[in-house]
């Protein structure tokens, strides 16, 4: 079963419903009148009564409330509650990780923290988030006066696009930075509690400060090297919170002699925005929701066999031109995928709501990965005006 919602499900959701006749219900009005033949509330409810390996999968954590009001008789708002907050996450694995370090404070505490007592620099980000909103990377105390400002004017905005279950501001996460290279990966839990990896990508970061979420991207060579450190890691995670029937987006970090922190774990989705699932199929064929939803065990070295060697990138298209989205009278699409090789799908956003632009798939050969780098940098001016 699936649970539609704002702000975005594309084509290929909805073509997986449609193709495997999966019951879904629009929880936010996303979808048109007759697009879709969807159940009523009541039939999820039932299905999860009589059947207790009842699975549901969310494209959007603004359905987080309507699981938590209606399959209360279920684990999965605990499941969702111990990764959703992120310090309850931290606590969940402290045991793998003894020597992490991290503390929670309030918004109103943020004025008065004693730096002398944190690590520098460190990671500060809300203990229930989104879209990389309020998180920050604090370099020094001259810095530390600028984010608290960023972070009362994100939220101000924030939490009138957002339910408060997705952005919550009155607490926050303080954590030690976690070196290495970022990756994501999509993962489901079976009725034992077994993991499977459903798709694995890597954030690209334009320098030591950025936290934007602009380029991830995946190959056969990025799933061959990582798929069994990662099942192994998810694995052990699912023992930590006994999970079974439950989708996870995974983000981690790892370092330069191979060790895995996690960053973050999102509960009952996969890369929000229908984004990495939609990357693992354009990269491999494989459908991330059907598997999940047909308990699928990917034969991945089958998979890769059958991979090209190209570059299948997801581009996310924020706002990073210094001018308020609301200023913006139009964005250049057409120039926009003229920057590519082989543009697959162009998604436009709604900027003037969501601050971002779009979201761009592409497939680049691997001598012509120049051109990822430049919109990795790029702050877009050159497309709006």
């Amino acid at each position: 079963m699936i649970l539609l919602d704002k702000p975005y499900v594309s084509k290929f959701l909805k073509e997986t419903i449609v193709k495997y006749d999966f019951p879904a219900l629009d929880t936010g009005n996303i979808t048109e009148h007759g697009e879709l033949s969807l159940i009523s509330p009541e039939e999820i409810i039932k299905n999860f009564q009589n059947d207790s390996n009842s699975r549901l999968y969310t494209n959007s954590e603004n359905s987080i409330n309507w699981v938590v009001k209606n399959l209360g008789f279920t684990k999965l708002p605990e499941y969702i509650n111990v990764f959703k907050n992120k310090v309850e996450f931290r606590k969940l694995i402290q045991k793998m990780y003894p020597n992490f370090f991290f503390r929670e404070v309030g918004l109103k505490e943020l004025d008065a923290i004693k730096l002398e007592e944190l690590p520098m620099p460190f990671i500060i980000k809300p203990a229930v988030g989104f879209l990389s909103l309020g998180v920050h990377k604090v370099l020094n105390q001259e810095d530390w006066a600028r984010v608290k400002q960023l972070i009362k004017d994100e939220f101000t905005e924030a939490q009138s696009l957002f339910p408060i279950e997705v952005v919550n501001a009155s607490s926050f996460l303080i954590e030690e930075i976690i070196e290495g290279e970022e990756f994501a990966f999509d993962a489901y839990f079976d009725e034992v509690g077994e993991a499977t990896l459903l798709g694995i990508s890597k954030h690209l970061f334009s320098s030591d400060t950025d936290v934007s979420d602009r380029v991830y991207y995946t190959s056969k060579e990025t799933i061959k090297q990582y798929l069994e450190p990662f099942t192994q890691f998810v694995q052990q995670l699912g023992k930590e919170a006994n999970l079974k029937n439950f989708p996870v987006h995974v983000e981690v970090r790892v370092d330069k002699n191979g060790v895995l922190i996690p960053i973050e774990v999102n509960p009952m989705r996969f890369g929000g925005w229908c984004t990495t699932a939609d990357l693992t199929y354009f990269a491999a064929k494989l459908n991330p929701y059907h598997c999940f939803l047909k308990n699928i065990k990917p034969d991945w070295k089958q998979v890769l066999e059958e991979m090209d060697d190209e570059i299948y990138s997801l581009v996310i298209l924020d706002n990073s031109t210094g001018i308020p989205s609301k200023e913006i009278a139009s964005f250049n699409y057409d120039a926009l995928l003229g920057k590519f090789v082989q543009p697959l799908e162009l998604r436009k956003v709604d900027y003037k709501m969501y601050s971002i632009f779009g979201m761009l798939y592409t497939k680049t050969p691997k001598n012509q990965f120049s051109e990822i780098e430049e919109i990795l940098t790029s702050d877009l001016k050159e497309f709006v005006e």
